[in-house]
């Protein structure tokens, strides 16, 4: 199963039936996902539609207008590990994926920010994948 598809059919079992596209999860077009349908169905249920965060069983800081995303290494590291009450998204989403998901945010909601990450500036935020040690 592709990553993104992964992570809907997740976040769909705990999503309101109105939210979610079943078609968006189809696995042949998991690929051609754009940012802003990645933030749609994943980040908008907790970051709200318009992006100003939420206050309720939790808190969901506003993604518009926030200074933070001004540096790029800020959105990619909370996306790739989590933090708080934010789960960890990146070993559910490519590079790609990341990368324009950050591109979305930092260029819509009120935020300018139009230095574009690719998914090589993604890469580096994955730990190393453990090689497997050989037995004598």
């Amino acid at each position: 199963m592709k990553p993104l598809a992964f992570v809907l059919l997740a976040v769909a079992s705990g999503a309101s039936a109105q939210s979610m596209d079943p078609t968006f999860i189809d696995q042949k077009h998991a690929a051609q996902v754009t940012g802003e349908q990645i933030f749609q169905h994943i980040c908008q249920g907790c970051h709200m539609p318009d992006a100003k965060g939420a206050v309720g069983a939790g808190h969901y800081p506003a993604l518009a207008n926030n200074p933070k995303l001004a540096a790029r290494a800020y959105p990619v590291a909370m996306v790739m590990g989590g933090r708080g009450g934010m789960p960890p998204f990146g070993m559910l989403l490519t590079d790609a994926q990341v990368a324009d998901v950050v591109n979305y945010v930092r260029t819509h909601f009120g935020n300018h920010y139009s230095d574009a990450l690719t998914a090589d500036d993604v890469k580096p935020f994955r730990p190393p994948t453990p090689t497997p040690s050989r037995g004598h």
